[in-house]
């Protein structure tokens, strides 16, 4: 064990009040990620502050100053545990493209992707979006990353699956992408909603719900909404999940390598706006032990084939080919994911692979809509809430269109209709 020490700040009316300091005694969990060994641990060995309330009227009168002729411009990019992290930097508004926008640098010793004494990681502008928090004409800038000599860090998916999706174009793959995220108070132990140290009611009146005693977050969900469809964020809905206190948004339908792109970019603004209203957001797949729903991010895909007359049966030669290499997906599927995927709560077991129309306790769906049209897509209802999007898409279809991968031998796990 080691001790861990974590100064709690708590701020009001822009006052110091006070200054505490809570030890603690952690487990730690050496992970080697990238470059070097990072040190993590757990999330209820972290004690962080209550609340933080600054006046939004004082802050406006700051950004609503003009600056002719100059932007801000967020880069984004994605650290070693998959998070986004961000800087901003001042751009002449006339090279606010991507062809114009310079690369850029981060020390990636403190993010865990790049040793002490090599610490610069290049960061290269990949895609740009319309800055919600900001307003005007301030942006968001998804990067990727390399090292200094042009290599992509161990760390950086995102250029493989777009060598991917680069080979497949004419195959026009669409995905859609479902994010659920659970929110928390800011104690990171009582989901919001739930009374502190106990449960509410089980599940059953909350998903999809409407009233003060179920729908527990609607604030935050409706405020990532509307600032993503301003940043040009392709979200097609949102919905309250099963377990109290979860939420979902999607992204799609998405041509290749822009699922990823924009889903990382709307995890990022989530987690922007929980910070405004100081809740606590996590994509662990298994937030809460017991009888409560799992966190996943249900991947639909279909290529052209599969959305013209006849489709149905390339999508099953698709679903038996990811039958074929279920491991192989399963292990880049999410961490704990294991907690989730149980056969219990809307999920298969991890260690089989199924496939049935309208069946949500298997590994792929079929939509009803989808055996009705004879063509239409499927859904892989594996990947965590935390998965990697841009391994998550590749994968599926590198599996999905390989004429010559193998297919598993099974058959649909349906319920017959009248």
């Amino acid at each position: 064990d080691a001790h861990l020490i974590q100064p709690m700040w708590s701020i009001h009316m822009a006052q110091l009040l006070t200054i505490a300091f809570a030890t603690g005694a952690s487990a730690f969990q050496i992970s080697h990620k990238a470059i070097g060994i990072r040190a993590t641990h757990s999330a209820s060995s972290i004690h962080m502050a209550e609340s933080i309330s600054f006046d939004q009227t004082i802050l406006d009168r700051y950004l609503n100053l003009p600056t002719p002729g100059q932007i801000q411009a967020e880069y984004l990019w994605i650290d070693a545990d998959g998070d986004v992290r961000s800087k901003c930097r001042t751009i002449d508004a006339a090279k606010a493209s991507l062809e114009d926008l310079p690369n850029w640098n981060y020390d990636g010793s403190s993010t865990g992707q790049a040793p002490g004494d090599d610490s610069e990681v290049i960061i290269k502008p990949r895609a740009i979006f319309k800055d919600p928090f900001r307003g005007g004409d301030n942006i968001l800038v998804l990067t990727d990353t390399f090292t200094p000599a042009g290599a992509p860090l161990p760390t950086n998916s995102r250029v493989s699956a777009d060598s991917i999706f680069s080979t497949t174009v004419d195959q026009e793959p669409w995905f859609g992408l479902e994010q659920e995220y659970t929110l928390f108070n800011m104690d990171k132990v009582t989901p919001l909603g739930w009374p502190i140290g106990g449960y509410p009611g089980p599940q059953g009146p909350y998903y999809c719900s409407a009233g003060a005693d179920r729908a527990y977050g609607r604030t935050i969900s409706d405020a990532h909404y509307k600032a993503c469809l301003y940043a040009g964020i392709a979200i097609s809905g949102t919905n309250a999940e099963v377990m109290p206190g979860q939420w979902e948004f999607q992204v799609g339908p998405c041509v290749g390598i822009d699922a990823a792109d924009q889903m990382m970019v709307g995890r990022y603004i989530l987690q922007r706006v929980c910070e405004d209203f100081g809740v606590y957001c996590t994509f662990d797949p298994k937030p809460m032990e017991g009888d409560w729903n799992g966190a996943g991010c249900h991947t639909n895909f279909s290529t052209e084939k599969m959305r013209k007359t006849g489709g149905y049966m390339e999508i099953e030669r698709a679903i038996r080919r990811l039958g074929a290499k279920h491991q192989e997906h399963i292990d880049a599927y999410g961490e704990g994911n294991e907690r989730r995927l149980t056969g219990a709560h809307e999920t298969a077991s991890i260690t089989d692979f199924s496939y049935g129309v309208a069946n949500r306790g298997c590994s792929v769906r079929i939509p009803r809509s989808t055996e009705a049209d004879g063509c239409g897509y499927l859904e892989d209802r594996r990947p965590s809430s935390n998965c990697d999007p841009y391994i998550v898409t590749a994968m599926i279809m590198k599996t999905c269109t390989d004429e010559k991968g193998p297919e598993a031998d099974i058959s649909a796990k349906n319920i017959a209709t009248a």
